[in-house]
């Protein structure tokens, strides 16, 4: 059972318990202070396997003890028109980002892209979007 409520409090007091700071552990696992600061403050919820290494070493942990804490996306893509969630994902890359709603609640979406390296190391961009009222997000 988990000791922590959530992937940010475990992440930030297991940093914490071993004496780094925000940028040290960025530095040491080689991901943006950015990337860093938003499973900290808990608007990442689930992490890609490479993130979820890469802080797992940082932190000398085993991925598995991250991976207790991630909380798959709560409100289900099945609940939502497919050609809806690839609109929104086209506007986010567009960035017609401003009118963006809730498919579940209508509540303002909070938007951003993601810069990730796949296994060429090429960019590559992923749109992610959080509810501002809802559990319903966009990975």
């Amino acid at each position: 059972m988990p000791e922590f409520g959530s992937l940010a409090e475990f992440i930030q007091n297991t940093r914490e318990k071993i004496g780094l700071s925000v940028q040290g552990l960025a530095k040491k696992t080689a991901l943006t202070l950015e990337e860093i600061e938003d499973i900290e403050s808990g608007k990442e919820l689930f992490l890609p396997a490479t993130i979820r290494q890469k802080l797992a070493k940082g932190l000398k942990l085993n991925p598995a003890d991250i991976k207790q804490y991630e909380r798959i996306m709560l409100v289900s893509y099945d609940k939502v028109d497919d050609k809806y969630i690839k609109s929104i994902k086209q506007a986010i890359l567009d960035g017609e980002t401003d009118n963006l709603r809730c498919p579940i609640c209508s509540s303002k979406l909070n938007t951003r892209i993601v810069r990730l390296l796949d296994l060429e190391n090429n960019i590559a961009l992923h749109p992610k979007a959080q509810c501002s009222k809802c559990s319903f997000q966009i990975k």
